[in-house]
């Protein structure tokens, strides 16, 4: 937390200038559209989620949104520039009317906000991601992903393989039951440490026709032994997917 914070402050005032010598002929590149997404949860009695949201993945000048994660660049660094990051992260859950949850209070969503990069290179895409969860856990995120690209006609496929670090703080707000919370629920009460979790994924591109494109995306995570060990958690691991068309602006 100490390291986001000291450079936090120093990603803004970049971030500000960045945005101020930006020349007027900015325009969106990237996909616009819509996606239905599903995702598992590991937490006890917590049901698979299905949503339909709108799908963003394009660049404006300096300002981005990768599906999830969006922000500003800032100085160019390697082969992208150093990026000041918010996301989007779903692992809060609602115990109240959850029976396998009794006696567990309500987790609320992260807000992780931080620094960030992707560098696009000879050898295929590295995003690296360092946040810190303002909400309620107080926690870090790091995470690490790597990605190919396999062009097959009109289509590309996009192996990635990643690596997410949840520090103690979050992985304790989460998947801990304080003395208090044990005594109401009968869970034995748990302090679990910090998590590493690995994943792969990968996503399958179809061009149709006059700049539209549809999506498919699937991801597994295998969750730390810090999170398996909650008794709160029923799996080793969390699954997401999605489908989407979405239109691409050059």
């Amino acid at each position: 937390m100490k390291l986001i914070n000291a450079i936090f402050p120093l990603a803004i005032f970049l971030s500000t200038n960045a945005l101020a010598s930006e020349s007027d002929t900015n325009r969106m590149q990237g996909d616009l559209g819509l996606f239905a997404n599903v995702s598992s949860s590991p937490i006890r009695g917590v049901s698979n989620s299905a949503t339909l949201l709108p799908y963003a993945y394009f660049d404006y000048g300096r300002v981005f949104t990768r599906i999830d994660t969006f922000g500003v660049k800032t100085l160019p660094l390697g082969y992208g520039h150093l990026e000041l990051v918010g996301r989007i992260k779903l692992d809060g859950y609602q115990a109240t009317d959850n029976t396998g949850l009794k006696g567990i209070a309500d987790r609320q969503n992260p807000v992780p906000v931080g620094i960030g990069t992707f560098q696009l290179t000879p050898l295929g895409g590295l995003f690296l991601y360092a946040l810190y969860d303002v909400n309620r856990s107080r926690g870090n995120i790091y995470e690490a992903v790597y990605a190919a690209k396999f062009p097959l006609g009109k289509m590309a496929v996009y192996p990635q393989i990643g690596i997410e670090h949840y520090s103690g703080d979050y992985t304790r707000y989460y998947y801990g039951i304080s003395a208090a919370e044990s005594a109401a629920s009968g869970y034995a009460a748990y302090t679990p440490v910090a998590s590493t979790n690995p994943s792969l994924r990968a996503m399958l591109e179809v061009s149709i026709s006059g700049g539209w494109f549809v999506n498919l995306y699937l991801q597994r995570k295998w969750l730390g032994a810090a999170i398996t060990g909650s008794p709160l958690v029923t799996t080793q691991f969390s699954d997401n997917g999605f489908i989407s068309i979405a239109y691409r602006f050059k």
